[in-house]
């Protein structure tokens, strides 16, 4: 089965795992959600690209201990760390939930400030995951397959021709970086509820700050793994470490077994 997930990444740059969530995570995400909407009063972006009647909730793990569980997930990470590598980060935990009378996101490609020539290997790997049915009249997910291939980036604004990833809830889409996707028009009744869970390789620099904007007190009730994704671990034993210590122990008093790379590949030491 994970074979078959990279194989279609590797391909048409994303695949879906359907109705891979958990139902009790499924509704206690939504619930935690709707309950931060409320509390930071929470407005649409209002901008071209998050919309004038999307709700977007960024920094997600500082907010409640419920989203600790998306990162982490034993389905959806495995696959991350194949297209990426196991020293990848979280570049950014939020939610997109989309109204009834929004229109189609510009396409774009999630890794178009990396400004390197492409195709080049994936750098940024993400995932969407359905709290509702995606369908193409809510405002389903719409992607361009095979476009993680081509040698441009989309141009901002223009119309192409893509499909919808249509999903039940409780499924996750993950792609490559580089594919040209957008959030669909939702001509529907009714909320399209998602949380976009970005993964970006080690030595790129997220999209959201994990070390500043997470309190310190609730990092260190993660999970030693997600630490780590958060970023305070070091990639490769060396990038990110602060006087020779991983931000681990250095910020957060964990002796988390960090030895410098030039202390590892020095043979005297061996």
């Amino acid at each position: 089965m994970l074979e078959r997930h990279l194989a279609e990444i590797e391909t048409r740059g994303y695949t879906i795992l359907e109705q891979v969530i958990e139902p009790e995570l499924v509704d206690a995400l939504g619930a935690a959600l709707l309950r931060l909407e409320t509390e930071l009063a929470i407005r649409p972006g209002a901008n071209l690209f998050e919309g004038d009647h999307t709700i977007r909730i960024y920094n997600l793990l500082a907010h409640d201990r419920v989203f600790e569980r998306v990162p982490v997930h034993p389905t959806v990470l495995p696959i991350v760390e194949r297209v990426l590598d196991r020293g990848c980060l979280i570049s950014s935990l939020s939610s997109i939930s989309i109204d009834p009378g929004e229109d189609a996101q510009p396409i774009h490609a999630d890794d178009t400030l990396i400004n390197l020539p492409r195709p080049h290997p994936a750098l940024v790997c993400n995932s969407m995951w359905a709290l509702t049915d995606f369908t193409e009249e809510n405002g389903a997910t719409r992607v361009v397959p095979g476009s993680h291939r081509f040698p441009d980036k989309p141009e901002f604004g223009r119309s192409y021709d893509s499909v919808p990833a249509e999903m039940p809830k409780g499924s996750v889409l993950v792609w490559n970086g580089s594919l040209w996707h957008g959030g669909g028009a939702n001509s529907s009744a009714s909320r399209r509820v998602g949380i976009a869970m970005n993964n970006c390789a080690g030595f790129i620099r997220q999209q959201e700050n994990q070390q500043l904007g997470i309190p310190l007190e609730r990092v260190r009730g993660f999970t030693p793994r997600l630490q780590e994704l958060a970023g305070f671990g070091t990639y490769r034993n060396l990038i990110g470490h602060i006087e020779k210590r991983s931000p681990m122990q250095a910020v957060l008093g964990v002796d988390d077994g960090f030895v410098s790379v030039w202390d590892l590949v020095d043979p005297r030491k061996n």
